[in-house]
């Protein structure tokens, strides 16, 4: 068997979580879809946007660059694919199954399982949107399969799935083995240092730390969490309810609800809560965002000069990679903040990428590439990882993609 992950042409509507990384690799309730699909056991074969092309390949090395034409069969699957417990256990009864046929989420493939020989026109075609015309029309003809999958549609899906997902997606993790219970509820794995006076609560689930995680003195924790490795919670930090912390990241204050990726920052005093946040951000002391309206009501987001009515009652932020916050920076209900953005003030309106955001300072102005480079550099020093020439092309190939976000010489004030 081979399996075929690819991003499909929506893929754009998820900006920014997806701007900079492939949509099987962003975190969500403590997993990411390609560490679900690694563990099928076949060949692994992504098809990407092309800036993704180069970073996929160094860092997914794991991954194959064509499918085996020898595997009699492949299974197809979006990486929208929202990465919880049963949609895999979902594929891998598709591929138990003797019927061949595809899933979708309304016109969407979903995921597809299918003779590998049908899939022959894919030796020839490199070009992104040739790939993706060839998988539709390998799959138009088959029968579609009555099974639920569900695909994130917009940011503010992670959000939702974050917090339904929880509680399965942590169960079977610990049913898989390899964590130790060292209190009620609290499950580790390796080294972890937890200072006096740390409280945990897991009546409403476990709190699950990997290795190397370091609790500061006087925090609270209440479960579900999951902590990534090598992850700093800081003293007087309390984080609770559906909190899921990728590796290398360093947490203070109150965080609620949230997902925060590897390498990002936000260890000083402030609230976030309901939010998704990519990797290498940092967020200044005392930078808030705000997760519930005053009226009480649903949430609608806003993304381009589209409305969603997202149905929930808390949503917070959605920040993209190497954004920055200053001090007191406060975010309000829903918004969404480009990638490679800094902040000021107070944040009324939707951030686009690149840019200095200082509305409530009469200010927002276009931040080149070049200081990225610089800051990108400086950052990777800090957590001793080296800058290569690919993360510096991203940063360029996120700036071309993001150019339209920046025309706000229109854009309205939006409370």
């Amino acid at each position: 068997m081979n399996i075929l992950l690819f991003e499909d042409a929506d893929v754009a509507r998820l900006y920014p979580i997806t701007t900079g990384r492939p949509a099987f690799a962003a975190l969500c309730a403590s997993y990411r879809l390609v560490d679900w699909l690694r563990d099928l056991g076949a060949p692994l074969v992504p098809v990407v946007r092309p800036h993704l092309r180069a970073l996929v390949a160094a860092d997914y090395a794991d991954l194959r660059p064509n499918l085996s034409w020898d595997q009699e069969q492949t299974l197809i699957v979006n990486a929208r694919l929202v990465p919880t417990a049963s949609n895999i256990e979902r594929l891998r009864s598709l591929v138990r199954q003797p019927s061949l046929g595809c899933v979708r989420c309304g016109p969407v493939l979903a995921a597809a399982w299918l003779p590998t020989a049908t899939l022959a026109p894919l030796r020839d075609r490199e070009e992104y949107g040739a790939v993706l015309a060839a998988i539709e029309q390998a799959t138009a003809a088959l029968p579609e399969l009555k099974m639920a999958l569900m695909l994130f549609e917009y940011p503010h899906d992670y959000i939702r799935a974050n917090e339904a997902a929880f509680a399965e997606n942590i169960a079977w993790r610990l049913n898989r083995g390899g964590y130790r219970e060292m209190a009620e509820g609290v499950f580790v794995q390796g080294s972890v240092s937890i200072s006096d006076y740390v409280v945990t609560n897991t009546q409403r689930g476990p709190i699950v730390l990997e290795d190397d995680v370091a609790i500061g003195p006087f925090c609270f924790l209440r479960g579900p969490l999951h902590i990534g490795a090598h992850a700093r919670i800081n003293e007087h930090a309390a984080v609770k309810d559906s909190v899921c912390l990728g590796h290398t990241t360093k947490i203070g204050g109150e965080v609620e609800c949230s997902v925060i990726d590897s390498f990002s920052n936000k260890q000083h005093h402030g609230f976030l809560g309901h939010s998704y946040l990519g990797s290498w951000i940092n967020l200044g002391a005392g930078t808030c965002n705000s997760d519930l309206k005053n009226t009480y009501g649903k949430v609608r987001m806003e993304y381009g000069h589209q409305q969603v009515a997202t149905e929930m009652q808390f949503v917070g932020c959605m920040i993209g990679d190497y954004a920055k916050t200053a001090i007191n920076t406060s975010i309000f209900t829903g918004k969404v903040i480009g990638v490679c953005s800094m902040l000021y003030g107070f944040v009324t309106t939707n951030v686009p990428s690149f840019v200095n955001y200082a509305r409530s300072f009469g200010q927002v102005t276009e931040s080149p590439p070049a200081v990225m480079e610089a800051t990108q550099m400086r950052m990777f020093l800090r957590r001793n990882v080296q800058q290569r020439p690919i993360d510096i092309q991203l940063l360029h190939d996120m700036y071309e993609l993001t150019r339209h976000e920046r025309q706000i010489s229109s854009e309205r004030l939006m409370l």
